[in-house]
Parts: C-alpha cells; structure tokens; sequence
C-alpha cells in the first residue's frame, strides 16, 4: 500500500476515491516539523520603503503563526495542522532584495534559497506547496482533498492580505495542472501592474463588499460549534454571491437550510435573488457524510460546493479543490461582516449529491462547505 506519508506526487484520482469512501483512517503518525525546514540562516523581512510592496505586513495578514505551535493562522487548516508552505520569488520593488525565499510561518522570517529566475515581474510571487504528511498524520487516507482545499485557502488569504494594502490586481493561478507548487498568487507592487505570471494565472473576483481591512484579516477565526441559528435571505444571499463569484468554473453552489422551509436553495440566473434547488431536510445527511460530524445537523445553514465527478482527471481534481477552498474562504469573511459565525467543513465521505437528488451516481460530488450560524457556541453555552 502506498505511504501517504512520503511528500511525493500521488495518483490523486484513486487517492480521491479512496478519500471519498466509508473507510476509516487508521492509528495517527508522526506529523513532523510544524513548517518546512528551509535552507541557510533565518533572515527578518525589513521594513518597506514607501515604494516598496509591504512583505512583512502581507505575510502577516495571511500566512502567518500568532502562538508558538504554529496551529493558529489567518487561514484555516484541517486540523490545524497547516501543511501549506510558501516559496516566494521576489522581484524588484519589495522589502527583500530580488531572490528566491522559504518563508517560516512560525517566526515570521524567510530564508533565501537562490536568485530570481530570469524575467521575473516586479512584485511578488508566492508559490504554494504542501508538505503531505502533517495532514495525513491524523487524517491518513482522507488527506488529499483537505491539502488542496487549505493550499485555496491559504492562496484567498494572500489576496485578501495584498487587498487590504492596496496592491493592484493581485493574480492567482488554481488550474490546478501542476502538483508543485500546487497554487501560485502573484502580487505587484503598489502603482504596479500583475502580468499574467505565473502562466495560467488570472485576475479573481474578490469581496462583494470592498477590500478587508488589516483588522479584519487579524480577526478572522473558524468559529467553533455548534453554529445555530438561520441566517437571514441577504445574509445568506451574500455569502453565497461570494463564493458562485470566486468559486466559478467546475463548481456549482447552494446552501442547506432547516426549518421552516427545509432544502436547498441556489442563486437564481439574476444573481440577486434565491431559489428553490431541492426540498426535504438535508442537514442530518449532511452530518453523516462530513465525517459523522453531528453538530452539522443543527448548523443555521451549510454552503455547498459541489461538482469534480468521479470521472474527473488530476487536473480536474486539484482545479475543483483548490477553487473551492479558495471560495470558502473568501465566503467566510463575506459571513463574518454580516455578523455571522462560520466554520469550514472540508472532510465529505460518500457525499453524492447528485445521486442523493435523484440524477446520475458519480457526477455530483459534496468537495467542501461552510457551516453557518447566527450564534456563536460561547453565545449559545451563556442563554
């Protein structure tokens, strides 16, 4: 049997199939180091001159540790376990020197680990990795699917953080046709322009709402369950306009809500209003396929991404994942500024929707969600 452990490439077809079945992961492994070990010394990021890209600040805003374990960062992470890590090629007008860097998430520094290729643009161009085995460490076999959903994760994060210092155009590449890096988000510096670089990358929409503040991005957290509560008709309908915008292509998206009028709803073709996609109280089932999670079953409502049928190649898979994630997140900061508590729900085993729905088995798969709610568990534990 293949060890998931080894960082190496996979079959991420059968590793999805496999994810995807009623089979329990096994005894938990050694995780290893809490980020990757970089080549030669630690280097601080400097401060930024008023011309330069702020690097200090916009690793801060998305990659960045707040407490020593390394388990708490502006991205969520399966776990907590965080396998995403970041090689940024730096060009002219930033806060480092031109050069190839690791970023440590965990002391807030970078080691330099080669030059700059040639032609790289002005700006920053983070590339985005995983090292395999702090996830399979407690999820084994399911670990695939969490990797790629926290590496869009991590790539919304960097975004958002180049949004909030004002940077132009900030492009991301999630077509998912290479395994490393898995993702890149290219950021130019400020009065710059984003070329397409890396190749395949593209513009993304961002917040419906305007850019995030610092404080925003500090303050984000996956709120813990249970999450009760029905969000109200604009709430919801926010949040999904959000992720249907940053989450387009191979995804399709609707949300489960309770009563009084259980099923699920989608974004009608006028982009402004919902509608009926399904009817029938969908949360208990829910709850079965996101890894017996209960406290989904009473969750205020649950945004879905759906689609990657079983069919799909490893492109396919890694594009579906990656955009996903990306969208969640992008949708939870959407959730938060509506006053909302939100978590992320990326573990679904068995999760056919579409057979559920009564279409063809294998086409219509649950690839991740957001829980939502009205309350917070600290709120819900004090009435």
């Amino acid at each position: 049997m293949e060890d998931l452990r080894e960082d190496r490439p996979v079959d991420l077809v059968t590793a999805l199939a496999r994810a995807r079945s009623p089979e329990r992961p096994g005894p938990g492994t050694p995780a290893g180091t809490a980020v990757r070990t970089w080549p030669g010394p630690p280097l601080p990021i400097p401060e930024a001159g008023p011309a330069d890209l702020d690097l200090r600040t916009l690793l801060r805003l998305s990659l960045a540790a707040s407490d020593d374990s390394g388990r708490l960062r502006p991205a969520p992470s399966a776990g907590a376990l965080h396998p995403v890590d970041a090689e940024l090629v730096v060009g002219a007008g930033c806060s480092l020197p031109p050069g190839r860097y690791g970023y440590d998430p965990l002391r807030h520094h970078v080691h330099r680990i080669g030059r700059s290729p040639d032609g790289t643009p002005p700006g920053v161009t983070a590339g985005l990795s995983v090292t395999a085995r702090r996830t399979v460490s407690h999820y084994g076999h399911r670990a695939w699917p969490l990797l790629l959903l926290d590496t869009g994760h991590a790539a919304a994060a960097l975004v958002l953080a180049a949004r909030a210092l004002g940077a132009a155009e900030p492009r991301v590449r999630l077509d998912g046709l290479t395994d490393t890096p898995l993702a890149a988000v290219h950021v130019p510096p400020p009065g710059g322009r984003s070329p397409l670089h890396p190749a395949g990358s593209a513009r993304v929409p961002g917040l419906t709402e305007g850019p995030p503040t610092s404080a925003e991005l500090l303050a984000r957290r996956s709120a813990p369950p249970p999450l009760p509560g029905a969000p109200s008709p604009d709430a919801l309908r926010a949040v999904l306009t959000t992720a249907v915008r940053a989450g387009a292509g191979d995804l399709r998206w609707c949300a489960a809500l309770g009563p009084p009028r259980p099923g699920l709803v989608e974004l009608a073709a006028d982009g402004t209003t919902l509608r009926p996609y399904a009817t029938g109280e969908a949360r208990p089932t829910l709850a079965h396929w996101a890894a017996g999670q209960a406290w989904v079953a009473d969750a205020g409502a649950v945004l879905l991404a759906h689609g990657c049928p079983a069919d799909a190649d490893a492109p396919h898979i890694r594009r579906a994942h990656l955009r996903a994630g990306f969208a969640v997140h992008l949708a939870q900061v959407t959730a938060r500024r509506h006053g909302l508590a939100a978590r992320p729900v990326g573990s679904w085993q068995q999760a056919d929707l579409g057979a559920a729905l009564g279409a063809a088995r294998g086409r219509d798969w649950i690839v991740h969600a957001l829980a939502l709610g009205t309350r917070h568990a600290d709120e819900e534990n004090t009435t």
